[in-house]
């Protein structure tokens, strides 16, 4: 397939970054499942085609406040779909458009529910193998899953796009320049959900901060360090940074894994920048220099740009294919 190369109109991280918001594709059509788990929470899966009959399942995971309504989900399903492949986004808890019942949320380092619902494929499509695509957030999930499994892993191939790897370094690229504007979205959307949870009493009795004090975070450190680590068992910020990055998983991934990362992505810097010493034989690593954040627009036009990662994805877990060097790697 032909190597990533952005036309000189989408060289600019953001237009890599915010134009596929603006050029969504219409999403195949979906079907709903839910999977009560052990802790008396909830995930919702959304289904492509018929796992009953599919040789394997493309296991979707979103970034942060994503969904199957993500213009990356909505990209990969299409393809999915025009390729006849049989895939599910698995939901992070609360994102599949009704709160979760616990005052616990999902995060970065948070493998459990991805066990939970590929268990759940194992046993009742025991035939199909399973491929998995993580975006984001999601991405760093999936890497960390697949580190910490090992030869356990239910997972065939896999590929990760745009990982915050390093969620430390992450967090304070985010508080500078352009970037801030990205932090003040997705900040707006976690002190929304938070505020919900409040109003609903769901979280009000394991809270570590008052339903006053949510409206003041203002970075992801912050909300971090009230909201989450608290939440989910960890000391604080930099505890919960140091615990659910994926960067340090790399190494003992086994699965054939694909990482691609773009230099120029503005939710991360060189820190989330795997060293070749850093990730095993198992990982194919693509570094690009241009690409923003689950962008890479490789051709098109402004109104409807083409895209390089579906063509990708879908080429690295159907196919035993050579490792394509990126035609604009950093060395």
């Amino acid at each position: 397939m032909r190597p990533f190369s952005p036309p000189w109109w989408a060289k600019n991280p953001h237009v890599q970054t915010i134009l596929p918001v603006l050029t969504k594709v219409e999403s195949p059509a979906l079907s709903r499942q839910r999977l009560e788990l052990s802790d008396g929470d909830f995930i919702d899966l959304d289904w492509l085609g018929d796992p009953c009959n599919a040789s394997s399942i493309v296991v979707i995971l979103h970034g942060l406040e994503g969904s199957s309504d993500s213009h990356y989900v909505r990209r990969l399903l299409r393809d999915c779909y025009r390729s006849g492949l049989c895939a599910v986004v698995h939901h992070h808890r609360g994102c599949s458009g009704e709160a979760n019942r616990l005052a616990r949320s999902y995060h970065s380092g948070d493998t459990q529910d991805i066990s939970a619902t590929l268990a759940y494929l194992q046993q009742h499509f025991p035939q199909a193998k399973l491929n998995a695509v993580g975006y984001s957030l999601g991405g760093n999930v999936l890497a960390k899953y697949l580190g910490e499994l090992h030869d356990n892993s239910a997972i065939d191939r896999a590929v990760v796009v745009s990982a915050p790897l390093q969620l430390s370094a992450c967090a304070k690229r985010l508080e500078k320049g352009f970037s801030t504007l990205y932090q003040w979205h997705l900040i707006k959307q976690l002190r929304q959900k938070a505020t919900d949870k409040f109003n609903n009493r769901t979280i009000v009795n394991q809270a570590a901060i008052t339903l006053k004090q949510v409206c003041t975070l203002k970075t992801f450190y912050q909300f971090d360090h009230q909201v989450t680590a608290p939440l989910h068992g960890f000391e604080g910020a930099d505890d919960y940074y140091a615990k659910a990055s994926g960067l340090g998983y790399l190494s003992k991934i086994n699965r054939p894994t694909l990482v691609i990362h773009a230099a120029d992505d503005p939710f991360m810097n060189a820190d989330v920048i795997p060293s070749a010493s850093q990730f095993s034989a198992d990982v194919t690593y693509e570094l690009h220099q241009h690409g923003g954040h689950v962008g890479f627009i490789d051709g098109g036009t402004l109104f409807k740009p083409r895209f390089y990662l579906e063509q990708r994805i879908i080429h690295f877990l159907t196919i035993n294919n050579e490792h394509i060097e990126p035609s604009e790697s950093l060395n």
